[in-house]
C-alpha cells in the first residue's frame, strides 16, 4: 500500500475547483461571460477557469500582458501612466480589466499585476504585492494585497483571492450588463 503525497499543484487545485466551478455555473446561469488581463499571475486564472469542463460558455479569453508594451497595445493602458507609475498599482489594474472588458465584448474581467518575486521589490512595493481588479460595466473594484510565500505560492494565492471576490461580486449583484455595452 503506496503512501499519497499531495503536491502544491494537487493542493491549490483542490482549493480552486470549487471557486471555478461556481463562476461556471453563475455565469452560465445570468448568461455572461468573463475575460481576464493577467501580469504577475501569467494565465493561471484563466487556466483554472478553462480547466472546468464546459468552460467555453462562459469564458471569452485572456491575455498574459507581461511587458508594458502588451498592456498598452492589446488592453489600452496609458504609456504616459506605466512610464510613470510602473505597472504595480490600482490604476493599471483597473485600465486593464476595462480593457480585458472592452477587448473580449465580456461582462465581467479580472485584472492582476504584482511582484511575485524572488525579485522585483521596489519602495513600498515589496515581493508579494498584487494588484487586482475586478470589474463589470457597473464598477470596477481595485484591491492590493501582500502576499508571503515563494513565487509560485503569490501567484496562487492571487489567483484564489481574484476568483474569491469575483465570486462574492457575482453572487451579490443582481444585474450587470447587457451583451452590448
Amino acid at each position: 500500500m503506496g503512501v499519497m503525497v499531495k503536491t502544491m499543484e494537487q493542493d491549490f487545485n483542490a482549493r480552486i475547483h470549487p471557486l471555478a466551478e461556481a463562476i461556471k455555473v453563475a455565469l452560465i446561469e445570468r448568461g455572461e461571460m468573463l475575460a481576464t488581463a493577467e501580469s504577475c499571475t501569467g494565465g493561471l486564472i484563466a487556466s483554472s477557469i478553462v480547466n472546468e469542463p464546459g468552460s467555453s460558455a462562459m469564458f471569452a479569453g485572456a491575455v498574459v500582458a507581461y511587458q508594458n508594451q502588451v498592456k498598452t497595445e492589446l488592453l489600452g493602458v496609458s504609456a504616459e501612466h506605466l512610464s510613470q507609475n510602473g505597472a504595480v498599482n490600482g490604476e493599471t489594474v483597473a485600465a486593464m480589466a476595462k480593457g480585458a472588458l472592452e477587448r473580449f465584448h465580456c461582462q465581467w474581467a479580472i485584472a492582476t499585476s504584482g511582484i511575485a518575486g524572488p525579485t522585483g521589490a521596489e519602495p513600498g512595493k515589496p515581493v508579494g504585492t498584487v494588484w487586482i481588479a475586478v470589474a463589470n460595466c457597473l464598477q470596477n473594484e481595485v484591491f492590493c494585497e501582500k502576499f508571503d510565500g515563494d513565487r509560485q505560492e503569490i501567484r496562487e494565492k492571487s489567483v484564489y483571492s481574484a476568483m474569491s471576490r469575483l465570486t462574492f461580486l457575482i453572487n451579490n449583484q443582481k444585474s450587470t450588463c447587457t451583451n452590448e455595452h
